[in-house]
C-alpha cells in the first residue's frame, strides 16, 4: 500500500511540474536536466581558427604513408573542425565519439600542433648517455681492435663497458656494419669519361640505321659435377649438394648482344684466343645481313685479343662494323655481361655436367629458349648520373685518411 501510495505522489509531483512549467520560455542556452537527460545546446565549443601553415601541415599529416594512426586521426578531426563543422558532425563523419573530438579541439585550441603530439611516457630514466654512443661510434670508424681487423659486438662491449645488446643496437641505429666488406675498382683510363659518354650514347640513342651489338666471352666455363647426387626441395628445406665437385673440362662462350632486341648471338669454343674470336666475328657477320646504309656497332673491352692485328685486318675489310671500346677496368658498361650473369644464375652455377659436351647443349638450348622471347635490357642511367657518381667514390678515397 504504502508504495503505491508513493507511486501516486511521484505522479502528481511530475503533472505540478509539467504544468508549471508549460507557460515558461527557457533560453537555449539553459541546460534542462529531467530524469538524468540532456537536451540539445550543450557547453560552448572553443572557436577554432587554422591558418594557412597549420592546414598545411595537418594535411601532410593526414595523408603521409609514415604518419601514426592516432595522429592522422588527430588531424583530421582538426580539419573537420576549421571547416566550422560541430563535435557532433565531426564525430559522425569519422566515426568517433563527441568527448574524443572535444578533447582534441580543445587541445589544439590551446596549444596549437604541438598539442596532437603524444606526451612523453614515463620510464626509467637512459642508462647510456648521448657520450657513450658518440664513443663507441668513433671508435667503431676511426679504431681497429688491437688483435683483429675489425669490431664484433663482444670486443666493442669489452673495451667500450657497455653490454653487447647495447653495441648491437647503437650499430643499428647508425648502420654500422663493421664485418661486412665490399671491394670496388676505378678505372685509370686517361678516355674515361670520352668512353663513357660514347658507350652509354649508343644505349640511349643510337644513331638512325645502326645496330648495336655488346660483344664479349665468358671464359673457363667450367663443367662441373657433384661427388654426390643433388637432394631435392623440400617443404621447409631448400635444395642441398655437396660443397666439393669434380671437374670435366671447360668451354668459352662468344656472345653478341643485340642491344634493341635483346637477340644473342653464341658460340662455344673449346679456346678464346684470336683465331676462335676471327671465327665469332664471321658468324656474326653472317648472321646480320647487309644493308644499305647501316652501320653494326660492337662494344667490346680491352681484351688483348680484341684488338690484335689480325684482328684489326678482319674489321679494316668490313667498313660497315665501327668498333667501340669501354674504359680499362669497365666491363660493367658492356650490357653483355648481364646476359651472362643471368644464364650463370638461371643455367649453369647450380647445374651438374658430367662433360663438356653437356655443357655447352646446356648452354645452347638456353640460347634458343632466350632468343625465342628475347627482351632488351632497359639502360636507365646516362652518363652524367654515372660520372658524378665515380666523382663522389673518388672524393670518398681521396678524403678517407687512408
Amino acid at each position: 500500500m504504502r508504495i503505491d501510495q508513493h507511486a501516486r505522489q511521484i505522479t502528481l509531483s511530475l503533472r505540478d511540474v509539467r504544468a508549471a512549467t508549460a507557460s515558461l520560455i527557457i533560453p537555449a542556452s539553459i541546460v534542462l536536466f529531467v530524469g538524468g537527460g540532456m537536451m540539445a545546446g550543450g557547453c560552448p565549443k572553443a572557436e577554432l581558427i587554422l591558418t594557412e601553415t597549420e592546414r598545411a601541415t595537418l594535411q601532410r599529416w593526414s595523408r603521409r604513408p609514415k604518419s601514426s594512426q592516432f595522429l592522422a586521426l588527430r588531424s583530421r578531426i582538426i580539419l573537420a573542425c576549421g571547416r566550422g563543422s560541430s563535435n557532433t558532425q565531426v564525430a559522425e563523419e569519422l566515426s568517433v565519439s563527441k568527448p574524443t573530438v572535444g578533447k582534441w579541439r580543445s587541445r589544439f585550441v590551446v596549444r596549437r600542433l604541438d598539442g596532437l603530439l603524444d606526451e612523453p611516457r614515463p620510464g626509467a630514466p637512459r642508462k647510456i648517455s648521448d657520450a657513450d654512443v658518440e664513443r663507441v661510434v668513433t671508435q667503431t670508424l676511426e679504431t681497429k681492435p688491437v688483435h683483429a681487423t675489425h669490431w664484433s659486438t663482444r670486443g666493442m662491449a669489452k673495451t667500450s663497458g657497455l653490454s653487447q645488446t647495447a653495441v648491437s643496437r647503437i650499430w643499428r641505429a647508425f648502420a654500422l656494419q663493421p664485418h661486412r666488406t665490399e671491394t670496388f675498382k676505378l678505372s685509370t683510363d686517361p678516355l674515361f669519361v670520352d668512353k663513357v659518354r660514347d658507350v652509354v650514347g649508343l644505349y640511349m640513342s643510337p644513331p638512325e640505321k645502326a645496330i648495336v651489338l655488346c660483344v664479349d666471352e665468358k671464359s673457363q666455363v667450367q663443367a662441373l659435377d657433384r661427388t654426390q647426387p643433388l637432394l631435392p626441395l623440400e617443404p621447409g628445406r631448400p635444395e642441398r649438394h655437396t660443397h666439393d665437385y669434380a671437374r670435366h673440362g671447360t668451354t668459352s662462350l662468344f656472345a653478341a648482344l643485340n642491344v634493341a632486341t635483346g637477340h644473342v648471338i653464341g658460340r662455344c669454343h673449346q679456346r678464346h684466343r684470336q683465331q676462335e674470336f676471327l671465327k665469332f666475328l664471321d658468324l656474326t657477320d653472317q648472321t646480320i645481313p647487309t644493308e644499305p646504309g647501316v652501320e653494326i656497332h660492337l662494344v667490346m673491352d680491352n681484351y688483348a685479343t680484341h684488338k690484335a692485328p689480325r684482328v684489326k685486318r678482319w674489321f679494316a675489310k668490313r667498313p660497315r662494323f665501327q668498333v667501340h671500346f669501354t674504359p680499362t677496368s669497365a666491363s660493367w658498361l658492356n650490357q653483355v655481361e648481364r646476359f651472362f650473369a643471368e644464364i650463370t644464375e638461371k643455367r649453369i652455377r647450380r647445374s651438374a655436367f658430367r662433360s663438356v659436351a653437356a655443357l655447352k647443349k646446356a648452354i645452347l638450348e638456353y640460347l634458343d629458349h632466350h632468343n625465342s622471347n628475347s627482351k632488351p635490357f632497359q639502360w636507365t642511367a646516362d652518363a652524367d648520373l654515372i660520372l658524378s657518381r665515380v666523382k663522389k667514390v673518388c672524393q670518398r678515397i681521396n678524403n678517407s685518411g687512408h
